[in-house]
């Protein structure tokens, strides 16, 4: 025994000797004792992961991983929590998502009157003449689904303008101190891209869609520096909270470009950007002529522009081919006209940025479908700047080859489709709904890469609710039974490599993020359930234990 001892010894040092010998380096972290997933087809599961300073240095068992532990090693034991890549938003609006501590946040609300209960309480509070911003309401969630109307806000709120944005983004509803201050009469025109909703006789109610909502919006105040710095480092501090460490951030003005270039170089924003620019001219003419900033940490990167081709499906504003099911007559809104849509492209990527293209109905995706195929055909590169269709949510049955085709990303929301599925059919009709809503599996199918987002805060931030809805089709609570179009769920691997390894692919990031492999960017998520194994309605019972980017712990839950 003490000779078996004494080998056993030598045979120790040897290795740590023959490690030493080698140069391999020594761990500063390593993560062991839960399952690892690492999105990676060669080695999809693993036991331990090392890390040395940002990057991964060795992935695999436990015992070819626990041998670079040093002195200094930082050694967490996940006690079989179970560890995933970073998590990516593929569409987020960063900024938004921190604006809605300083305003009301109407999402759930079930009603009308419980709207401006809310609005009263803000009111009595608030200096007359100020304004009175929301976001977040939703008449397909009250029992009376008709448009609300500035009187009803007028009774509440006589003294101060009031603008509160419905859940998508596309619409605002407003009193009637608000029209006045924009000088919206019934003589107002419709602006081109938007409509301005009105009564039998002609007056306007006080909804605004799409480019309808700028009369009014541009007559907000500004947030004053300090208010935007603070919104910036609330939404920073709420992703690192839900394990998102990369946000594609969905139309951002060079000013707020500005603030992120400060609070990254000042250390004091953690949540890894990749920056879509807003199509208007002043962030054009600030950033064209410059070209990309590329960040190779990938801390902050401005690389795309974002434009947009139509408005949303539930507030009617989706381009379709055909009429709303429950409202014939009107096909949606074309925000930009097709012509400045595809200059916008043109000179996106002339200048070296990736277009990413907002459009969710038929319409709309057929048509920057179109611009993309003549864009890819006559500009060097194009391709290579991989363009993307934001939402992608109604596709024409022969449209949705294309994105595998031309190599369009589909960067798509699976909670939008939990969130519309109990109204989709009334908008547009169960044919069109079984041809090409939300279509995950026929986009996956036909070789195209879907980049999963949130939209927030258009939906919740969570990525775990993302993730459950990809996977069951469900709302939470498990409705409807066997899920909704339950054929074009993902499996658990497609949906955890949407938000990971091809969100990655979308920022093209891929080589240094979305996966746990060595040379990888250690950016990780600590789960208290397995996503990938406990049954599905467990999913959403799974708490982020500690959040990691670049071998750093950003997050770690003490309760």
């Amino acid at each position: 025994m003490r000779i078996m001892a004494l080998l056993a010894g030598i045979s120790i040092a040897a290795a740590s000797g023959a490690l030493h010998q080698t140069g391999a380096p020594r761990a500063t972290l390593i993560l062991h004792g839960g399952p690892i997933h690492t999105v990676e087809e060669a080695q999809p599961v693993a036991d331990a992961v090392a890390v040395r300073g940002e990057r991964i240095v060795r992935v695999g068992q436990a015992a070819d991983v626990l041998p670079l532990r040093g002195p200094e090693t930082a050694v967490i034991d996940l006690k079989g929590a179970a560890l995933v890549p970073g998590l990516h938003d593929a569409h987020g609006h960063f900024a938004g998502l921190g604006a809605l501590r300083t305003m009301l946040d109407l999402a759930g609300t079930d009603s009308r009157a419980a709207v401006l209960r809310l609005v009263e309480a803000r009111v009595a509070h608030a200096p007359p003449g100020t304004w009175i911003l929301g976001r977040g309401w939703d008449q397909n969630d009250w029992a009376d689904a008709q448009w609300p109307g500035r009187r009803d806000l007028d009774r509440v709120a006589p003294d101060h303008p009031v603008y509160l944005t419905r859940v998508d983004g596309h619409a605002a509803w407003v009193n009637g101190r608000a029209l006045a201050l924009a000088g919206i009469s019934r003589q107002t025109p419709d602006p081109a891209g938007g409509r301005l909703i009105r009564d039998p006789a002609g007056e306007p109610t006080g909804i605004l869609v799409d480019t309808a909502r700028a009369i009014v919006s541009r007559h907000i105040p500004p947030p004053a520096a300090a208010e935007l710095e603070a919104r910036v480092l609330a939404a920073d501090e709420e992703c690192r909270r839900l394990g998102i460490t990369m946000v594609h951030d969905a139309g951002v003005t060079a000013d707020l470009v500005d603030v992120y270039r400060r609070l990254v170089r000042e250390g004091r924003l953690t949540t890894r950007l990749y920056v879509m620019l807003v199509n208007t001219p002043a962030t054009r003419d600030a950033w064209f002529p410059r070209g990309p900033l590329i960040d190779p940490a990938h801390r902050l990167t401005v690389r795309a522009v974002k434009l947009v081709a139509d408005g949303a499906l539930g507030s009617r504003g989706a381009a379709l081919f055909e009429d709303y099911a429950d409202e014939p007559g009107t096909q949606g809104v074309a925000v930009t006209p097709s012509d400045r849509l595809e200059r916008g492209a043109r000179d996106a990527a002339a200048a070296g940025f990736q277009p990413c293209t907002h459009a969710i109905g038929d319409r709309a995706n057929r048509e920057v479908l179109d611009i993309y195929e003549r864009l890819m055909r006559e500009h060097p590169g194009g391709r290579a700047l991989r363009p993307r269709m934001e939402h992608a949510q109604i596709l024409d049955a022969a449209d949705i080859p294309r994105f595998g085709a031309l190599g369009v990303i589909a960067s798509m929301q699976p909670t939008h489709c939990t969130s519309d599925m109990p109204w989709a059919a009334d908008r547009l009709g169960d044919e069109r709904v079984a041809e090409g809503a939300y279509v995950w599996r026929k986009l996956l199918a036909s070789g195209a890469v879907i980049a999963s987002g949130s939209d927030f805060p258009v939906e919740h931030p969570d990525p775990l609710r993302g993730f459950y809805a990809a996977v069951t089709r469900q709302a939470p609570g498990g409705r409807p039974p066997g899920g909704w179009s339950p054929d074009q769920r993902m499996t658990r691997a497609q949906a955890l490599r949407a938000m990971t390894r091809d969100a990655a692919y979308a920022a093209h990031a891929e080589e240094d993020l979305g996966a746990i492999a060595p040379g990888r960017l250690a950016d990780f998520v600590v789960l208290s359930r397995d996503i990938m194994t406990v049954p599905p309605e467990e999913i959403l019972k799974a708490r982020v234990l500690r959040t990691i980017i670049a071998g750093r712990t950003v997050y770690s839950r003490t309760e």
